[in-house]
């Protein structure tokens, strides 16, 4: 132990390093170094994408060299000079034109959550999160934090927009569905989970139920089927009366709210749902010791500190809905990154 070749030092090199991995993704997606090559009708050296993404030579070379190493990218040689294409991974997700593209959820990253992950340390020295530090923006309320500008709040619905073209189909078919045909998607955002369920469960109806400003976002710069299959109506779920339908949709919410604020919204629920009806709460759960998957351990902290909650455990969740007076607990781990829960009244 102790020489600079043995396995532990490498781990911590890479451990350290790891933010740079996530610059190098978020830089390029954010120069458009990806889009630049999907266009492209063939590779391009070094000086054509330079030109492209308006960057130095040398930058880009680094950064297309590095995309290489990650496998973001593909190079071939030619007479000596280096050209440069996209690989089926960055095809995939880091294109704007494929539909299930992850840039917007990138810049998301690199931007609001990177910045507030700088002060980690404060988040678990304080316990709450760090937006004050971060943008100066006082987070009492959690939805004036998130949605801090119409920019910001366009960004974070777009970004979920990705997360459910990859995750949706996963978890809205881990129980069949179909007895459930009105649907309510809370704090749905722009409606992609909404949509994702009409294209499952053909004749269901969807409502979107989101404050005010997000519905105004949604209907500015998101489209809808011409149809009546879904609908949006403004609200505060804390508060406001909610809509009658046979299922409610907690995706991503739970996670956001300390076990007050999340006990508070599922006795809402109970009161508002009628006999067989239903809640599905997708999240990425935790293992029962609470110590895996990491990448569920990491969205924990990363809720420490932009958010009011944590990740949860089946067991935690089982509490929360049970005390509520919701019974039938079953739960599905889709192998993906998000997981699901269904519960009746």
């Amino acid at each position: 132990m102790g020489s600079s070749g043995d396995d532990g030092y490498r781990l911590l090199n890479e451990y350290a390093n790891g933010f740079m991995v996530s610059q190098v993704l978020f830089a390029a997606c954010k120069l458009g170094v990806f889009d630049l090559l999907a266009e492209a009708p063939g590779p391009l050296d070094v000086a054509a994408v330079a030109a492209g993404v308006e960057a130095s030579s040398h930058g880009t070379e680094l950064l297309l060299d590095t995309c290489v190493s990650l496998k973001l990218l593909k190079v071939e040689t030619t007479a000596g000079k280096a050209f440069y294409g996209n690989t089926e991974l960055s095809s995939a997700y880091l294109t704007r034109v494929s539909p299930t593209s992850q840039c917007s959820l990138l810049k998301y990253l690199g931007g609001t959550s990177y910045g507030c992950w700088g002060h980690l340390a404060d988040a678990v020295r304080e316990g709450k999160n760090q937006y004050l530090e971060t943008f100066g923006v006082p987070a009492e309320d959690l939805f004036t934090a998130i949605y801090r500008s119409e920019g910001e709040r366009l960004q974070f619905m777009r970004a979920l927009q990705d997360v459910w073209s990859v995750n949706g189909r996963s978890v809205l078919t881990a129980f069949d569905l179909s007895g459930f045909p009105r649907m309510c998607d809370l704090g749905g955002g722009s409606g992609a989970l909404a949509k994702e369920c009409l294209s499952l469960y053909p004749g269901c109806k969807v409502t979107v139920f989101d404050i005010p400003e997000v519905v105004r976002t949604a209907k500015q710069h998101f489209s809808f089927p011409e149809e009546e299959e879904i609908r949006f109506q403004e609200g505060d779920f804390f508060k406001d009366p909610l809509p009658e339908a046979d299922l409610y949709i907690l995706a991503r919410i739970l996670h956001d709210w300390a076990d007050g604020k999340c006990s508070h919204l599922l006795e809402r629920v109970y009161h508002t749902c009628k006999p067989g009806g239903g809640i599905l709460v997708i999240e990425s759960l935790l293992d029962e010791d609470r110590r895996g998957p990491l990448l569920t351990q990491l969205y924990s902290l990363n809720m420490l500190v932009q958010t009011e909650g944590q990740e949860r455990t089946p067991t935690h969740y089982h509490m929360l809905l049970s005390s509520a007076g919701f019974r039938d607990f079953q739960f599905k781990k889709t192998g993906a990154i998000y997981d699901a829960i269904l519960v009746r009244k």
